[in-house]
């Protein structure tokens, strides 16, 4: 295929992005309570979830960056 890491980066991160963006649109639907009975409980669990997993998903990018050198380093001086 001879992409480049960046290339493969974009299309495979332009792909899971719009599949993401494409599922919460679709839990947001089950905010029609004609159609669904859930509870407060239920919505707060949903979010805590997604909340929970977009939050350990931005902490790999946070450490990629630290270990490639752009996050804080130690120094004694």
């Amino acid at each position: 295929m001879g992409d480049t890491d960046r290339d493969k980066f974009v299309r495979l991160a332009t792909k899971r992005v719009s599949n993401a963006l494409k599922a919460m649109q679709l839990i947001g639907n089950l905010a029609n309570r004609s159609n669904y009975d859930y509870t407060d409980a239920d919505v707060q669990k949903i979010f805590k979830a997604l909340h929970d997993e977009l939050n350990a998903s931005k902490k790999k990018f946070d450490l990629a960056q630290k270990r490639n050198g752009k996050g804080v380093g130690f120094t004694l001086e």
